[in-house]
């Protein structure tokens, strides 16, 4: 007994003095970067870098200045204020060094040896070579400086103590290397890799994460992020994208739309804005012929016409459809515009039939686009959805998109009016 107890204290011994190595390890050193004056072709490049990468879009709040920072990103642990990354020395980046900004972008590590909170995606960056990381800061430090000074992150214990993510990277981030070209693809599926899993960090939000925020599960097979879902988009036929074509995904990334397929909203229609948009026709297609190749997973809603629309009219639902207040609501509210057999009516663009969307039992998208609204042009047209969360109550939104998912989705909505008021709040 003694003997099994003294084994015992040693390991816990061994155990504690592990953790304080780690916990008290110092970050690694920003590497000696040769100074070379930007030229107006680096910055041209880096300011396609940064846009294929989306930093303004986190890194700049409602009516603020571009990149300034202080955009909240609220998680299960609190609240991760985004940093001001323009040149302004006092309180942005203009006082990094390039090894410095290297270091940030492919270990994580602040200026003065801090660790970063991965809401940074240093994980998908640090992927990306020397000399596009360079390139991006060249564009940065090209910007107007912003004195702006972000607020501390709101983080409950332990969460809000940094060395901890030492023992993160160790589980969350082992490799800190540049993607490799794979010599037996081509250089059109190697950018579309690089541009999906690096560059434009999709599995940031499109990978299942685990209580720890580290990836857990099939790489792009979907999650939920600030309320909303992000949709399973590996190559599996019924859950996925494998179905779409390469000029669906094109479309859907140009756009925001594809025809038949879906509306881009929230934070997607946000990259697509701010991003996806602004990239050239050959990247576009060279991340839609990646995405087309990854490892399927079946997981998520899968998209299908329930037989009751087969019996619904532009004008009328299937006769003998049960009346409901959520019936109620959409024939006020909604049926004038996407029609009672989810074709839609003014436009093509306010269909609903076959969407992922209404296939989600627990209908997170449906619930913040009729509390927020959405407004997509495209070549197919214009359409424009009113924001209704100050028309209806909780209840009453949380009854129609309910009734929204069983008619056009086929499945019981488990919404509840609960559900709708934590929307509110997202």
């Amino acid at each position: 007994m003694k003997r099994a107890l003294a084994i015992l204290a040693g390991l816990a011994v061994l155990g504690l003095a592990v953790f304080l190595a780690i916990f008290f390890w110092p970050a690694p050193a920003a590497r000696a970067v040769a100074a070379t004056a930007p030229s107006p072709q680096l910055i041209a490049r880096g300011a396609y870098l940064a846009t294929a990468a989306d930093c303004v879009a986190c890194h700049t709040t409602e009516n603020g200045a571009p990149y300034a920072g202080g955009r909240p990103f609220v998680l299960p642990f609190g609240t991760i204020y985004a940093p001001n990354i323009t040149p302004d020395r006092a309180t942005g980046i203009g006082a990094w060094s390039d090894g410095e900004f290297i270091r940030a972008m492919r270990h994580g590590v602040g200026r003065n040896g801090e660790q970063l909170y991965p809401a940074f995606p240093y994980t998908a960056y640090s992927k990306m070579p020397d000399a596009d990381m360079l390139a991006v800061k060249a564009y940065l430090f090209r910007l107007q400086p912003v004195r702006n000074e972000v607020r501390e992150n709101g983080l409950s214990f332990p969460f809000n103590q940094r060395p901890l993510m030492k023992f993160w990277n160790i589980l969350f981030h082992r490799s800190s290397e540049p993607l490799r070209p794979d010599p037996q693809q081509t250089a059109e599926w190697n950018r579309g890799r690089y541009l999906v899993t690096s560059l434009g960090h999709c599995g940031e939000c499109h990978t299942p994460r685990n209580l720890l925020y580290g990836y857990s599960g099939k790489a792009l097979s979907g999650e939920t992020m600030q309320g909303w879902t992000a949709w399973n988009i590996t190559s599996d036929r019924a859950h996925g994208v494998g179905a779409w074509s390469e000029a669906d995904l094109v479309s859907y990334f140009r756009y925001g739309y594809a025809p038949g397929r879906g509306v881009a909203s929230g934070p997607m229609k946000e990259a697509v804005d701010y991003s996806l948009s602004k990239l050239t026709d050959a990247d576009l297609r060279a991340m839609a012929v990646y995405l087309k190749t990854t490892d399927p997973a079946a997981k998520g809603p899968r998209p299908v016409a329930p037989a009751t629309l087969t019996r619904a009219s532009v004008a009328a639902p299937a006769p003998g459809e049960a009346d409901s207040l959520g019936r109620q609501i959409f024939e006020g509210a909604c049926a004038s515009c996407h029609a009672w057999n989810g074709q839609g009516q003014q436009s093509p663009l306010a269909a609903l039939r076959g969407r992922r969307s209404v296939a989600d039992p627990k209908g997170l998208n449906v619930v913040q686009t009729i509390l927020r609204g959405g407004n997509l042009s495209t070549p197919q047209g214009h359409a424009f959805m009113p924001a209704f969360a100050q028309a209806y109550s909780d209840r009453e939104i949380a009854a129609v998109a309910n009734y929204v998912v069983a008619h056009f989705g086929g499945d019981e909505g488990q919404v509840s009016a609960k559900d709708v008021a934590t929307a509110r709040r997202q």
